[in-house]
């Protein structure tokens, strides 16, 4: 089994429509359409996965380059999915309980040092009198 990665895909391309262009080399056993999470529109680009590797190389090389929707196909090997960092990389924070208690901290931090410069002033005050 070999899957494809399939881009520049026009934006009313469908799950059918691709499945009936690369039946034409072979056996498809899934087309995946990759939609954007929040809103369900597509973002451009599937996956195509076919059971003969050989009939896969055969389709990448006839459709890297043809037009579908008037968008020239950009069709290649797919890449293995790079490995993500836990929680997404370098955020700051993970739930609201979390952002609550890094900007809690960060006031009292503040908080703490208005005293500080607060009794400064004061003990300068008193030190003149």
């Amino acid at each position: 089994m070999k899957k494809i990665f399939v881009g520049n895909l026009d934006f009313g391309a469908t799950e059918e429509s691709l499945r009936s262009l690369f039946e034409r080399y072979g056996a498809v056993t899934s087309v995946d359409l990759v939609k954007e999470r929040d809103t369900g529109r597509l973002r451009g680009f599937a996956f195509v996965e076919m059971a003969d590797g050989g009939e896969a190389d055969k389709a990448i090389a006839a459709l890297n380059g043809t037009n579908l929707g008037n968008r020239a196909l950009n069709v290649s090997d797919a890449r293995p999915k790079a490995a993500r960092a836990a929680y997404g990389g370098r955020r700051w924070y993970i739930g609201f309980s979390s952002v609550w208690s890094f900007s809690a901290a960060r006031c009292s931090s503040l908080m703490f040092a208005l005293c500080i410069v607060s009794l400064l002033g004061l003990s300068r005050k008193c030190g003149q009198l």
